[in-house]
């Protein structure tokens, strides 16, 4: 299989192919995508999860971490102006199956190289953000946490702008983005909670296309906004009410509150030529006022090697700890604050993981791929990306993870 027949396999999977079912007047197409999967570890003293879930995967089967449900419906209104809206169901931040509005905007097509979306769209801040939650257009079972964790953003209520352009055998889109991303993330911190974000964001991605190779660079800088951050709040609300200067400083530091600037900015790649299958992407989040995220490098590589249907493949994944933008002061050890002043040092301290990982994709039907993959997770400071019991602030043993599913579009 060639590298159309991989993008055909894309567009379907988000619903752009004829196979989508029309209805009426054959302006309305409805199609779908999903996985059902099913997971387990070798450990149940730590949880292996997605980034953003808060329902890990332990020695049990479960079906929760890979399986999702996808649909999605598009109208077109004339030849300029289109709409459409996506749904999706997964296990995320909470315990239970949930479904949320992934896609929801109008497209209006300006000529043949410019066209303007409006509504909710997602954040391209990854090499596979279009198509990060499709399983069937990826060739690994799950996006890497190690690289995906680390800015856990998917869309945002605003809108983008893309140019396309060939020159000569190279195709270049450019799009420029802007907007507010609402939503909730997981913080492991403390056992576990749910904090509710609303960041202003905005940036730009560059993809270049020639023949089998895809190169892309990305950049997003966003205002995170976070009001009830329980853990960190507990933290900074403690130390306001000392009163002591110093302290109360450091409160502002750390806090999300009235939101900070952080960027995030990627670069990837995939190739598939001669039956040899490339990906790889490498990512830096920073920070640019004082506040408790730690500043982060990571990145993955992948190689598989197509046999007919059949595509064995194997990852090596990996974060780590770029430092802190955040001064805690020194105090003897005798001060009364000197004990949590330590506990917030370990706090900026950014978990660092590598995992390995094999797998093999097998297209054994139209629209149908099964999928089988082992990871192997190390975490390497504090617990990585498991999820730990409340209380265990550090996890150092190796998880194994098996699991096994199916990818379908329709």
């Amino acid at each position: 299989m060639k590298k159309q027949l991989l993008a055909a396999a894309i567009l379907a999977a988000t619903g752009m192919m004829a196979q989508a079912g029309t209805l009426g007047d054959g302006n309305l197409s409805i199609s779908g995508f999903g996985t059902l999967g099913v997971a387990q570890t070798d450990k149940d003293d730590a949880k292996f999860a997605r980034y953003n879930q808060a329902s890990g995967t332990g020695d049990s089967p479960r079906i929760g971490l890979d399986s999702n449900l996808g649909l999605q419906a598009s109208y077109t209104f004339n030849d300029r102006l289109s709409a459409t809206v996506q749904v999706l169901t997964r296990k995320n931040t909470s315990p239970q199956f949930t479904t949320d509005l992934t896609w929801g905007f109008l497209k209006y097509k300006l000529n043949d190289e410019i066209n303007v979306r409006v509504g909710r769209v997602v954040l391209p801040a990854f090499l596979i953000s279009d198509y990060q939650n499709v399983g069937y257009a990826n060739t690994m079972m799950r996006p890497p946490i190690e690289m995906y964790g680390q800015a856990p953003i998917e869309n945002l209520d605003g809108g983008d702008v893309n140019w396309q352009h060939a020159f000569g055998d190279t195709n270049v889109t450019v799009q420029a983005f802007g907007g507010i991303s609402r939503g909730k993330l997981y913080i492991p911190t403390g056992g576990g909670s749910i904090a509710k974000h609303q960041s202003p964001v905005f940036g730009a991605a560059v993809t270049a296309e020639y023949g089998p190779f895809t190169a892309r660079v990305a950049h997003a800088r966003a205002q995170i906004e976070s009001n009830n951050l329980g853990p960190i709040n507990n933290v900074t609300d403690g130390l306001t009410k000392t009163g002591i200067p110093a302290m109360v400083q450091l409160a502002n530091d750390l806090t999300l509150k009235g939101g900070k600037r952080m960027s995030f900015t990627e670069i990837g790649f995939t190739m598939d030529y001669k039956n040899v299958v490339l990906q790889a992407e490498y990512a830096q989040r920073r920070a640019h006022e004082p506040v408790y995220i730690p500043e982060t490098n990571s990145g993955y590589a992948m190689i598989g090697y197509r046999m007919g249907k059949v595509l064995p493949y194997y990852t090596h994944a990996y974060y780590k700890g770029a430092g802190s933008t955040v001064t805690v002061p020194t105090v003897p050890a005798a001060h009364p604050l000197a004990p949590t002043l330590g506990a917030i040092r370990g706090l900026l301290t950014s978990p660092e993981q590598e995992t390995d990982l094999v797998g093999l994709r097998w297209d054994f039907a139209k629209s149908l791929a099964l999928k089988v993959q082992v990871d192997h997770v190390q975490p390497k400071v504090k617990g990585g990306s498991l999820i730990l019991p409340s209380g265990v602030p550090t996890y150092s043993k190796s998880v194994n993870v098996y699991a096994v599913g199916v990818d379908y579009v329709f």
